[in-house]
């Protein structure tokens, strides 16, 4: 019977950051898809967090956890906000349409 190891972990999270990226590079004209592409990322690295605090027998990295949880709700109520303002005035979210909003 195989364990699961902190290697298992890391690649997890390495394979879910590099799904990210690609998500942010290869499509650069949706703002929900570059949200949940920045979300996907965060998860990642909440992965190698929680992993390395686990193995690690430490609670720190699941302190930083809750803080990077906090910081991405922030961000998808603030990326959501924008996201209604955008499609309220232009009726798209296309982010080529960003540079109305400007005041």
């Amino acid at each position: 019977m195989m364990s699961i190891t902190l290697a298992h972990y890391l690649v997890l999270g390495a394979v879910l950051f590099a799904i990210s990226i690609m998500g942010v590079f290869l499509n650069r004209k949706n703002i929900i898809v570059l949200l949940m592409s920045i979300e996907l990322m965060l998860l990642a690295v909440n992965t190698n967090f929680v992993a390395f605090s686990y193995y690690l027998g430490d609670m720190l990295g699941q302190v930083f956890v809750f803080f990077i949880l906090t910081v991405a709700a922030a961000e998808s109520a603030i990326g959501l906000a924008i996201l209604v303002i955008l499609f309220r005035k232009s009726d798209t979210v296309s982010t080529e349409d960003l540079g109305q909003l400007k005041g």
